[in-house]
């Protein structure tokens, strides 16, 4: 199931350049032994978009189809997250989507490859390049989609139930907001909260059309 019998370090701090390039950061990411995680997956999975965008969403790892692409939400929840936006007026084109971890990390049921939640040991290792993504970016607004991003950059006290879709501001942008994972969305799908989970992610991305149309995404170049 291995790749390599090559130890990791204790965090990707090491493997991250001092550079003002997100493809330079993409290229490095490849060769990160920060944390476990890099053995079994096919690839580092990196964020996607400019250098200019004034709004970056953050979600938790990349899933089984983005291993395979290597690149950031392709997958299932990925075109639900497409979907909202187009419906709420976002256009992706414009913004920066990226995880708090890079590697994907899963257990095998028969044949397929089933999504594991990172440890809180493997998110702090792997926050060095989510930190250089942001400090090159500088984002106006960040969408943090599930707890686990959060938590990541927000601290393993925050509550996505008592904090959803209520902008605030946060050490990573003057506006952040926190919304459910698309993940989490498809999942309801199969409850009887579904309705009320796919309106309230709805909403939250409402919030932050609302904060680009509302002229607060003046950047400075």
């Amino acid at each position: 199931m291995s790749k390599s019998s090559t130890s990791h370090a204790a965090s990707a701090a090491d493997f991250v350049p001092h550079t003002q390039s997100l493809r330079t950061l993409a290229a490095a990411v490849q060769n990160c032994r920060g944390c476990p995680l890099y053995a079994n997956a096919t690839q580092a999975v990196f964020g996607e978009g400019s250098k200019g965008a004034s709004v970056v969403f953050v979600g938790e790892q990349p899933g089984d189809a983005e291993d395979i692409a290597g690149e950031p939400f392709v997958g299932p929840a990925g075109r639900l997250l497409d979907s909202v936006l187009e419906e709420v007026g976002i256009d992706r084109g414009e913004v920066y989507v990226t995880n708090a971890v890079k590697h994907f990390k899963w257990t095998p049921r028969g044949k397929r490859r089933m999504h594991a939640k990172p440890s809180a040991r493997e998110m702090a290792a792997c926050r060095p390049w989510l930190t250089a993504e942001l400090e090159l970016i500088k984002p106006t607004v960040l969408v943090c989609l599930g707890a686990t991003a959060a938590q990541s950059l927000l601290g393993r006290t925050f509550r996505l139930t008592k904090s959803r879709g209520k902008p605030f501001e946060s050490q990573w942008a003057q506006w952040t907001v926190a919304t459910y994972h698309p993940s989490a969305v498809l999942r309801a799908k199969q409850t009887d909260q579904a309705r009320e989970v796919e309106a309230a992610f709805q909403a939250d991305l409402q919030v932050v059309a609302k904060l680009i149309e509302s002229g607060r995404l003046k950047k400075p170049r």
